[in-house]
């Protein structure tokens, strides 16, 4: 008899892994994810990435607004008598008497190399703050945020070249290549999960839009991390003139001057330090993404131009 899987997943970056599970045979006996989002404007459903394969590979799933004090889904996944349980960036916290409902648990896929950047943005963190590898940890939930067990870690090397949504593509397939052995691993008993150290903890909360904002004053290679780390969403910007830009992408080039200063025809934008960076994509609030030469024909940035901070 084949062994029941739960699987708890919501955005891309899960659905190569249930694809994976899905793929080599393993029995996915209920899909969780998060409830479709309505669009900005209200005009249309968003249905959840993880919700979207789940009905094209015809697999039951369920997207409850919590599952904290509701008593209709525990009472399911007790019936269901699951053999266990795999998450991968649900985005909600998993109750802790349901942590119990499956024989072998829950164990969660986590982008980074833990326990460094437990939490929401493990991926834009470990670029931003210019580690030079990621990963993924394979760790059983407990009570505590990212704080379980790991039975296995799986490394990528980090550089300034890639952004978060490619590091997340090379992790997702990544994870969906690795968690098979894990799981078989875990079903035959094989298994060693091992307690994280604690006092190397580190964390990597939510980003928010305003850290968006590019300080001139940095050095070229910290901001292009910033660049980096937060495409596509919500984006790296400067203000000129009461408009917000969108840099993203750019890279290191050689060029001196005051700090936020335009210092070419190509958008070379002075920073601190002995570097510059060079503007390769942007897009003007309100409008399309534009190759530079193609936004420089019609831009009122022009060489000797400052670029506000405010």
């Amino acid at each position: 008899m084949s062994k029941k899987i739960i699987f708890m997943g919501t955005p891309l970056f899960a659905v190569p892994v249930l694809k994976s599970l899905y793929q080599n045979g393993f029995s996915i006996n209920m899909v969780y994810t998060q409830p479709p989002q309505k669009s900005h404007r209200g005009q249309k459903i968003n249905k959840s990435p993880v919700q979207n394969i789940s009905e094209t590979l015809n697999i039951n799933f369920r997207s409850p607004q919590s599952l904290k004090n509701n008593t209709e889904e525990y009472e399911l996944l007790k019936k269901m008598d699951a053999d266990l349980a795999i998450v991968v960036a649900y985005g909600q916290i998993i109750p802790k008497e349901f942590l119990s409902l499956t024989k072998k648990g829950f164990v969660n896929i986590h982008a980074s190399l833990l326990p460094k950047w437990r939490g929401a943005a493990p991926i834009q963190r470990a670029i931003m703050n210019l580690d030079e590898e990621t990963g993924i940890s394979i760790m059983k939930i407990n009570e505590e945020l990212d704080s379980g067990p790991i039975c296995n870690i799986y490394k990528l090397k980090l550089d300034q070249k890639h952004n978060a949504k490619e590091i997340s593509e090379k992790l997702a397939i990544l994870a969906a290549d690795k968690i098979l052995n894990v799981v078989n691993e875990i079903f035959d008993g094989k298994s060693n999960f091992v307690d994280q150290d604690n006092s190397k903890a580190t964390y990597a909360k939510k980003i928010t839009k305003n850290e968006g904002q590019i300080d001139w004053k940095s050095d070229a290679l910290r901001i292009i991390a910033k660049i980096n780390g937060l495409y596509p969403s919500p984006g790296a910007f400067f203000n000129f003139k009461g408009q917000r830009y969108k840099i993203l992408k750019a890279k290191i080039a050689n060029g001196i001057g005051k700090c936020g200063e335009i210092i070419s025809d190509n958008l070379e934008i002075a920073c601190g330090g002995e570097k510059s960076i060079k503007v390769l994509e942007i897009q003007r609030e309100g409008k399309k993404v534009q190759k530079i030469k193609e936004f420089m024909l019609g831009s009122q940035i022009r060489k000797g131009s400052i670029i506000s901070n405010v």
